[in-house]
């Protein structure tokens, strides 16, 4: 019952809507239990002479008039029951208005609570999910909010209202008959317990196959290049297939099992309406019932049983949905490891200088990466961090703006713990160039002022010049105004670099923090954006993390790194004239120079 109640909590803000289409609701049950009325009266007053019938003749000649001709009567009783008809439309089409409105708005709400929660969740969540799973949870699962909504709460309501009018207005015609037509009630209350159990199981696995396919389909698409350079299309297809097939027999087990239950049901309704027909064709024989009475009867008992087989169907609904809501909220109870302490203060015009001290670090606390790191720098200087694969350096600088928290020791920004700042605020002090810089398939306009949105044109060509990507974007066909694709995929590497750096010029914050910005370059591309770096850093405290050891060497100071700790520290020529770790590296050629 917690994820419904939970589900419920996102349509309080619509309490009025829902409401005024319950009150609707109501108004269509009443009008839908006049239905079967016209009809009884033709039979018994106008079609049948038994005595039994004399009081509804009696009651259409006080309506029409004595004398009125048969036919007339008829007519009229025909234009009623479309009349009631209509009208019963009328108001179920306002009611569902109303319903789908608030359901598709309460969808909105939640999608994009989701979409916020998974945005502002550390990177240490993300890197343990898959994005495509979480891309499903926001686009698929959520739908199970407006399911457990539009068909579940308000069909509850809708065919608990009618099951009470039918069954009172049922009771008043023929009180056996009634209990008589109900008894297999128990064993369709039973049947939809057992089915229940088995369908929200079977939903569960269905969202995860279903997940794992789109996971796959991602991955596939998006490494589209690497699976025709190894000529890995079938095993690729191969992949998806086996995928698909694992959805494909999930949702027949469900299918199985929902048809199945139906089939029961079914079965169990035919049993009470053939009850009914025996029953209340005795009745008639012996006179206790006209035969208009077991017609409005027979009705009736349809009224009731579509009730009970709409709350069988709901239920099943509601259990498959709220295996989407589960997983839903699954993320949203997922507790966040970065957070903003209570007063977290906001941080402007930063002066850059930078303390970490005692800094242990892993993904996994049991296995960790960083080993007492500590290390000062001054504002404006620019530091090198060099080491093998695996030493930590893309992990330290990570640390930086606040990624993840360290698991001992503490990084502080003039003087003040990265703990006690908002993200938000220190996040805005800091600039970042990535080795594959990520651009969005929008415009270069955009993309260039994406950590500034509020930028004005000149600030954003200026941005470009001082990148050298103004050249460039010229000669694109709609200029700042040229889609870069997916990606950036209609760039060049090295123009995907320049929009980065020139995203960090337009930013202009006091920290750049640099990962590898040219080991994907050629040497002719990687001197031109060395020059645009160079500039980039001058008058900024920066980290660079690189591989290229003469690129290193120019920088104020050099963190060599081991195993996750810092072995020497010091300038280019220092640590070669102290013929150590980085003297080493630099003669034998482990690096790129």
């Amino acid at each position: 019952m917690g994820i419904y109640r939970r589900t419920l909590a996102y349509y309080r803000p619509f309490l009025w809507e829902t409401v005024a289409a319950l009150g609707l609701t109501l108004l269509v049950t009443g009008l839908s239990l006049l239905k079967p009325w016209p009809f009884k009266y033709i039979v018994d007053g106008v079609l049948t002479k038994e005595p039994a019938a004399a009081a509804t003749r009696e009651q259409l000649t006080a309506w029409f008039g004595t004398g009125t001709p048969d036919t007339l009567m008829v007519l009229a009783l025909c234009v009623a029951l479309v009349l009631i008809t209509f009208l019963a439309g009328l108001v179920n089409l306002g009611s569902n208005y109303l319903l789908i409105n608030v359901g598709l708005k309460s969808l909105l709400r939640i999608r994009t609570e989701l979409y916020a929660y998974l945005q502002g969740l550390s990177l240490k969540f993300h890197d343990a999910r898959r994005s495509a799973d979480s891309s499903f949870r926001v686009a698929y699962d959520t739908q199970s909010i407006q399911t457990i909504y539009n068909r579940g709460f308000t069909n509850i309501f809708s065919s608990a209202v009618m099951l009470v009018a039918t069954f009172a207005v049922m009771v008043r015609i023929d009180a056996r008959l009634t209990l008589l037509s109900l008894a297999v009630v128990p064993l369709i209350v039973g049947a939809i317990y057992y089915y229940a159990k088995k369908i929200r199981a079977q939903s569960t696995t269905i969202q995860e196959r279903e997940s794992d396919l789109l996971v796959t389909v991602q991955e596939g698409l998006s490494s589209i290049r690497m699976v025709h350079a190894f000529g890995r299309e079938e095993h690729e297809v191969g992949q998806f297939h086996r995928r698909a097939g694992e959805s494909l027999k999930a949702n027949l087990r469900l299918t199985f099992t929902t048809v199945s239950s139906a089939l029961v049901v079914g079965t169990l309704m035919a049993g009470g309406t053939a009850v009914l027909y025996f029953v209340g064709s005795m009745h008639v024989l012996e006179g206790k019932l006209t035969l208009g009475d077991l017609l409005v009867f027979s009705s009736y008992l349809l009224m009731l049983y579509a009730p009970l087989e709409q709350l069988t169907y709901t239920a099943w609904a509601m259990e498959g949905a709220a295996a989407g809501a589960r997983r839903c909220f699954e993320v949203l109870d997922r507790p966040d490891d970065v957070v903003d302490a209570p007063d977290a203060k906001t941080i402007t015009n930063a002066a850059g200088s930078l303390d970490l001290h005692g800094v242990d670090f892993g993904y996994d606390p049991d296995r960790l990466i960083l080993r007492g790191i500590s290390l000062r720098v001054e504002p404006g200087a620019s530091v090198a961090l060099v080491g093998g694969t695996g030493a930590g350096k893309s992990t330290l600088l990570s640390l930086i703006p606040r990624f993840y928290d360290p698991v001992a020791g503490e990084v502080s920004l003039d003087g003040m713990n990265l703990r006690s700042l908002t993200k938000k605020s220190l996040r805005a002090q800091i600039s970042m160039v990535l080795q594959d810089t990520l651009l969005f398939s929008t415009t270069v306009r955009e993309n260039i002022a994406y950590g500034r949105p509020d930028a004005g044109e000149e600030d954003i060509i200026e941005a470009a010049k001082r990148a050298q990507a103004y050249e460039f974007i010229m000669a694109m066909p709609d200029g700042f105004a040229s889609q870069v694709g997916e990606r950036g995929g209609h760039l060049s590497v090295g123009q995907r670099q320049r929009i980065g750096i020139a995203r960090a010029f337009l930013k202009n914050a006091p920290i750049l923090l640099l990962d590898e910005p040219t080991s994907a370059l050629d040497a002719t591309t990687e001197q031109c954006v060395m020059e645009t770096v160079t500039e980039l850093m001058r008058g900024r405290t920066t980290f660079l993390v690189t591989h290229r050891l003469n690129t290193a060497h120019r920088l104020d100071r050099i963190i060599v790194l081991e195993h996750g700790r810092i072995v020497e520290d010091g300038s280019g020529p220092d640590l070669l004239a102290a013929g150590g770790v980085y003297a080493s590296m630099f003669t034998a050629g482990h690096y790129e120079s």
